[in-house]
């Protein structure tokens, strides 16, 4: 168990009725916090980057959750994360988080859930919301499906934030992304950092991480979810 001076975290098991999910829970060491954030991992699986993440948002006033969608494996290797996340069943990925997401509902003084995730965590951002009722998204450079009729069901405002140079979730992708939100009539924005490539919010790749675009993006992140979850109470800034 991890404690410092404004959070605590820990290894958890997130339930709801028959269903488990196990993960990360980090929140505030002390008062209530009315807003929880899921925090979806990359394709290299819950390590401690991610778990770093989910300690952010604690010290900026929020319960946050990481669930572990690989059930302890972790990866270092991309050729690893890419069978790993090819292995992964989207269907009951999908309701795992939803697993995540009502136990979050039940906890005591909670009225609003948002999501964020990074790659295929930011593809869960995405389409999560299109299944369940949340109150805000921010997904980090997630797929972008051809077909898009799935955002008729956004149930949240959205704030999608990629970058220029990324070569997976392209600018083409985005810019469908940003139509779609249009032709459903859907409150979101699309974020495209000039130059940046894929991943760059990761401050543990340094060969990808731009630091002032992933501050900006942090801090916007932040921004909206303070909007959208606690009704603009000023979040801990950093």
């Amino acid at each position: 168990m991890t404690s410092i001076p404004s959070i605590t975290a820990k290894r958890i098991t997130f339930a709801a009725g028959d269903n488990q999910v196990e993960g990360y829970l980090a929140r505030p060491a002390a008062g209530e916090t009315s807003a929880a954030v899921l925090v979806v991992h990359e394709w290299w699986g819950l390590n401690r980057h991610i778990e770093e993440v989910a300690e952010r948002y604690a010290a900026a006033g929020f319960i946050a959750a990481a669930p572990d969608l690989y059930h302890g494996k972790t990866t270092r290797d991309a050729s690893e994360a890419g069978r790993l996340m090819s292995g992964l069943d989207q269907a009951s990925a999908l309701a795992g988080l939803k697993t995540v997401v009502a136990h979050l509902r039940a906890v005591d003084g909670v009225e609003a859930v948002g999501i964020t995730g990074f790659c295929m965590g930011g593809t869960f951002a995405l389409l999560l919301p299109c299944q369940t009722k949340m109150e805000a998204s921010v997904p980090f450079y997630g797929d972008v499906p051809e077909d898009t009729s799935f955002l008729a069901n956004l149930s949240c405002p959205l704030l999608f934030i990629g970058g220029e140079k990324d070569e997976w979730i392209t600018v083409a992708k985005m810019e469908r992304l940003e139509a779609a939100l249009s032709q459903h009539q859907k409150p979101g924005e699309v974020r495209i950092y000039k130059d940046a490539p894929q991943a760059f919010f990761n401050d543990t790749r340094l060969e990808v991480y731009r630091e002032a675009d992933a501050r900006d993006a942090w801090q916007r992140a932040l921004d909206f979810f303070d909007l959208h979850l606690r009704n603009g109470q000023s979040a801990v800034k950093e």
